[in-house]
């Protein structure tokens, strides 16, 4: 099974820019997307032998998450509950018969970190609620975290410690969700590759040096270890400041 997340970081640019050749091209079995900012209505996707589910925020052009599957899932939930993060349409949960897929937009904290304390709300709403799912059956979460867990993961470590997505306090939650049972595969995979990144800023030629984050992952729980093939980082593809990524498991 294949499974792709991407960051389009506006879906209806991202679909001006070749999304739809790499969509059918990867020919993934799940396709998860971020930022659509998009409301309902405002496009329409031809893709057949899919199942879509989106999820859009309240304010237009904001944020905003769907699914792609080829496999009906048994169920669809939006959020876990907590009103805004709803309105925001960061999560959509689809069950599946082996396994739960959480398809996740992460909050930004901010440049200033004025919105790190809600940040770090969320994340311990998304924790205990993702230790629920896995207690049902296991779990595949993807989708754009917002964090760069370890030194190794962005270019300019020492310059952005404590910056958003860097500060100690984001990456302190990602260790703890990780040692809760669960696993970053491209790092389970590719422990020591360096220079492996997911997002660039659209500052002047910092995608060319591949001066970037990792910050989009696929998290699965432990006990799917031996059901895992490869994780790849699709850095070729252009379309969004973020860039594919994919799962493949048995």
């Amino acid at each position: 099974m294949k499974l792709v997340s991407w960051n389009v970081n506006g879906l209806r640019a991202c679909v001006r820019k070749g999304f739809l050749d790499f969509f059918h091209e990867v020919d993934a079995d799940i396709f998860c997307v971020q930022e659509t900012k998009l409301q309902a209505g405002q496009i329409e996707l031809d893709l057949d032998g899919y199942h879509q589910y989106w999820n859009y925020a309240r304010k237009k052009g904001y944020s905003g998450t769907a699914v792609f599957t080829k496999i009906e899932p048994l169920s669809v939930k939006y959020g876990v509950g907590e009103a805004e993060g709803e309105e925001e349409g960061r999560i959509i949960t689809l069950e599946f018969e082996d396994f739960f897929l959480v398809n996740v937009y992460t909050p930004n904290s901010q440049r200033d970190l004025a919105r790190l304390p809600y940040r770090l709300q969320w994340e311990e709403r998304m924790r205990l609620y993702l230790l629920q799912l896995d207690r049902i059956k296991p779990l595949i979460l993807c989708g754009d975290l917002n964090v760069a867990h370890r030194e190794i993961d962005l270019r300019n470590a020492k310059s952005n410690q404590g910056n958003s997505g860097f500060t100690v306090e984001e990456r302190g939650k990602m260790t703890l969700f990780l040692e809760d049972g669960f696993i970053d595969t491209f790092r389970y995979f590719y422990p020591d590759q360096t220079g492996a990144y997911t997002w660039w800023s659209y500052m002047n030629k910092v995608r060319e040096r591949n001066i970037g984050w990792r910050i989009d992952y696929f998290i699965t729980s432990e006990r799917l270890k031996t059901s895992l093939v490869d994780a790849q980082i699709h850095c070729d593809i252009i379309g969004s400041d973020h860039c594919p990524i994919m799962l493949e498991i048995d």
